[in-house]
């Protein structure tokens, strides 16, 4: 699977990575063995970026990320994961946690500070059992931005100074947020969740511009918008951004994918495809929890898309004019 590298850094990416949000139970039950599962199939099918956080599962995403990554070459994998949210303990009392459907044994506590972003990367690496983490983003910092920008980037460009990540950079929904981070700090790769995607361009406005003219790469994430571009037709219960897809939004994407039917192509194909058509985005990052769906997003990922649907898109007028399909 080709890589493309973040940045300035060192620190490369295969296009399609693997994101660790599911692995932490999100809103259902996950077992240990169908957790394994998916992550051998998604190297098994060339797969070797794998993203991660402390948040999902309350670290059940980092521990079961570590124990497929600790068997494999090192110098074959990259591995990011997060930092704002400590772990603490506490008496889950039969509770469970938010959004996540794991016991709730810890609370998480905001911290951007230079010590606690300390503390994390050493909870983080201790939890998957690795030596080093190669990307470390700030993490859903948007309520806590100028705690961010003064303390946590600093404490980020210092670890990577020191050698002790290779790529450092933000991952958040919000993109003027992440174009400020751009335009004042020198990070390499900014994650951006479900605002490049077939339903949503507003990166272009100013991020992926901004992107552009300083040398960051993107990863795209939440490219599906949670589930509305999740399959070849989607169901009128379907969800956008968590919540239930507004009429506008549902008609929109019945109208994409009878594009895609015409040309014989799936809308989740097209989806994955759209963003990397894009020369600032450098890879996508799809969130999977089973072996079989981590099959079913890899052959979708290998569809070649024909030249003529890109222009069908655009005469029904489902595609910005400034972005780009030409393909890298």
């Amino acid at each position: 699977m080709r890589q493309n590298r973040l940045g300035k850094s060192k620190v490369h990416v295969t296009e399609l990575g693997f994101g660790g949000g599911p692995l932490g139970g999100l809103f259902e039950p996950l077992d240990d063995e169908t957790a394994a599962g998916a992550l051998e199939a998604a190297w098994d099918s060339g797969i070797r970026y794998f993203d991660t956080s402390p948040h999902y599962g309350i670290g059940h995403s980092e521990r079961r990320t570590g124990d497929l990554l600790r068997g494999k070459p090192r110098e074959e994998w990259t591995l990011s994961t997060k930092v704002g949210r400590l772990l603490v303990p506490q008496d889950p009392a039969g509770r469970m946690d938010e959004s996540f459907a794991v016991p709730a044994t810890h609370r998480r506590v905001w911290d951007f500070t230079r010590d606690g972003i300390r503390r994390s990367v050493d909870d983080s690496l201790e939890r998957m059992g690795v030596d080093r983490i190669d990307v470390l983003f700030l993490h859903d910092a948007e309520e806590h931005f100028e705690d961010a920008m003064r303390d946590g980037y600093p404490a980020l460009a210092e670890l990577r100074a020191q050698g002790l990540v290779g790529a450092i950079g933000a991952g958040m929904y919000h993109p003027g947020k992440l174009t400020r981070l751009v335009q004042e700090s020198d990070v390499d790769v900014v994650m951006l969740s479900g605002r490049y995607t077939l339903l949503d361009h507003s990166a272009l406005d100013e991020l992926l511009p901004a992107c552009t003219d300083r040398g960051v790469s993107v990863l795209a994430a939440s490219i599906f918008n949670s589930g509305l571009l999740a399959t070849p037709r989607p169901a009128e219960n379907a969800t956008f951004d968590y919540g239930p897809a507004t009429p506008h939004m549902l008609e929109r994407a019945h109208r994409l994918a009878d594009v895609c039917g015409a040309h014989g192509v799936t809308l989740p194909a097209l989806a994955m495809a759209f963003p990397l058509r894009h020369p600032a985005v450098s890879g996508i990052v799809v969130g999977m929890r089973t072996a079989d769906e981590v099959r079913r997003n890899v052959a979708a990922f290998g569809t070649e898309i024909p030249a003529r649907l890109w222009d069908d898109l655009r005469g029904e007028g489902l595609l910005d004019e400034r972005a780009p399909v030409s393909g890298q």
